[in-house]
């Protein structure tokens, strides 16, 4: 069975547990035998006095994009700091009681999911105030294979936000552990880092072979489908397509009352996916009580479904089909309020729109540019711990 970090240090009972350490986490963050992180560290005798949360709060229950707000933990009874409000990073003040920072948050292997730049500000705030940073490693659920990287490198100069700070790929293949360590050598942070490694985890599973359940990580991200489909449909925020929000299969469906299930699915690379008509009606989001038509995808060969490719082909195809429905839309959010320019944030690519105004020839051979990761391989490769 594969072991986290969290079940690493576990064992390893070392020698700074009773220093006084802040613990960055949330409920998705467990042990591999489904007990809450931050609960088995304060039983197993770790000195944690302060906990920090990501977007979506501790108890990953916040809306996408919602601010949220300091607490306490109904488990542990310690005080809570969110990262996803009014400040992104810790304080010198939220940090002068605390010697180390522990970090354990699932991932999803994606350049637009925030809990990795939360983990970035983090790294920089423990530079800044002399903190000793720890990660405790996860493996990545969409696998660590290079190979199946996607994405250009963002465009740090014109889109770098909260869902993409620096310049990765929006597939990056890595663990949180491994990109803590690019960045801190590459960006010249030079934190105090510590990196606790997974066992028995090889960079070509995918999270099925774990023979873990699924842990939902966010309110969108409710099982291994969407964690699959998210690098792609994630685009679909920049639309006026439903990705599925406010359904109980977010980033599976893809639909919107104008939509007609068997255009998309008549025109769609079904390969390495099953793509099948659909029908519903959303309780939030977008066409929130109305119904949409449209199509629901099950990935079936982890190893050969693109996301990206197949989220940017649907966009480009339900645009060409539909110019008088199809429309460009903001996506407001606490680190964003004004919602403009979502999709060069996703992308990470300036005026990225202009892409999809191109004759789809011309628009086939920008997917080629777009998913050319062998720069990418060649960067992270000193830095890969699997």
């Amino acid at each position: 069975m594969i072991q986290f970090g969290i079940d690493i240090v576990l064992q390893q009972n070392p020698s700074w547990k009773k220093q006084r350490i802040a613990l960055v986490t949330n409920y998705a963050a467990t042990t591999n035998t489904k007990i809450s992180s931050h609960k088995s560290l304060v039983e197993n005798g770790f000195n944690i006095i302060q906990l920090f949360s990501p977007e979506h709060g501790l108890d990953i229950k916040g809306a996408d994009g919602a601010k949220i707000k300091d607490g306490k933990d109904s488990l542990t009874h310690l005080p809570v700091i969110s990262l996803y409000n009014d400040k992104l990073a810790p304080t010198e003040e939220d940090l002068k009681d605390i010697d180390i920072v522990l970090f354990d948050i699932p991932d999803i292997g994606c350049r637009f999911y925030t809990y990795l730049w939360t983990m970035t500000y983090l790294l920089q705030a423990c530079a800044n105030y002399k903190k000793k940073f720890i990660i405790l490693d996860r493996p990545n659920p969409i696998s660590g294979n290079l190979s199946l990287a996607e994405g250009n490198l963002l465009d740090e100069k014109n889109c770098s936000s909260f869902i993409g700070r620096w310049a990765i790929p929006i597939r990056h293949s890595c663990t949180l552990g491994e990109l803590a360590s690019y960045f801190n050598r590459e960006k010249n942070i030079t934190t105090s880092l510590e990196i606790i490694t997974c066992k028995n985890w090889n960079r070509n599973m995918f999270q099925p072979d774990w023979e873990i359940d699924f842990m939902t990580t966010s309110p969108a991200i409710k099982n291994i489908q969407s964690a699959l489909l998210y690098p792609g449909l994630g685009l679909l925020e920049a639309t006026n397509i439903s990705e599925g929000r406010g359904t109980q299969e977010p980033f599976s469906l893809v639909g919107a009352p104008w939509l007609d299930s068997n255009l998309l699915m008549n025109n769609m690379d079904s390969s390495a996916v099953t793509i099948s008509a659909a029908t519903f009606i959303p309780t939030e989001n977008k066409y929130a009580g109305e119904i949409c038509y449209g199509i629901k995808y099950h990935v079936t060969n982890l190893h050969k479904f693109n996301s990206l490719t197949n989220g940017l082909l649907l966009i480009k195809l339900i645009k060409d089909n539909y110019p008088s429905n199809f429309k460009w839309k903001t996506y407001p959010t606490n680190v964003n309020p004004s919602g403009k320019n979502h999709l060069d944030k996703l992308l990470g690519i300036y005026k990225s729109e202009d892409v999809f105004e191109l004759p789809i020839a011309q628009f086939n051979q920008q997917l080629k540019e777009i998913n050319n990761t062998e720069n990418w391989q060649k960067k992270v490769s000193p830095y890969l711990l699997y």
